[in-house]
């Protein structure tokens, strides 16, 4: 595998959505409450989001484990589009507090815990950053 448009879009959107999560996170705690801040950034989150969970399903790798070029983590693509869309429900149906855990939810596993599973020395960018810093043969 190479670092395709594809891949760069992908990566692109999910690097931006991790830097870009805390914000949005934080804006609206008790004691910080920027509401103004928070919906920019939960804005720019969702769309970057949305960006990388679409571009993900157009991704396939055959080296792993797979079904028709699509691995185990490629089920965080339903998993990220029917939370984004619960958390807009529960922001509808005015439960804040189901919106802010889907969201902090959302964020750990489709970010944080995602974004550790790519650095895998297996899968396509753990193994760039393992070979380059001279870990990885």
């Amino acid at each position: 595998m190479q670092l395709t448009p594809l891949i760069a879009i992908h990566m692109g959107a999910a690097l931006a959505a991790t830097a870009i999560g805390p914000v949005a996170l934080w804006a609206r705690r008790a004691g910080a409450a920027r509401p103004r801040l928070h919906r920019a950034a939960g804005h720019a989150f969702v769309t970057l989001m949305v960006c990388a969970a679409i571009s993900a399903g157009f991704i396939r790798d055959t080296s792993l484990p797979n079904w028709g070029g699509y691995t185990p983590i490629h089920l965080l693509v339903p998993v990220t589009l029917i939370n984004l869309a619960r958390s807009f429900w529960f922001l509808y149906r005015g439960n804040i507090e189901g919106h802010r855990k889907t969201m902090r939810g959302l964020y750990f596993g489709a970010c944080v815990v995602a974004g550790l599973f790519t650095l895998l020395p297996s899968r396509y960018l753990g193994g760039l950053l393992w070979r380059q810093l001279g870990l990885l043969a």
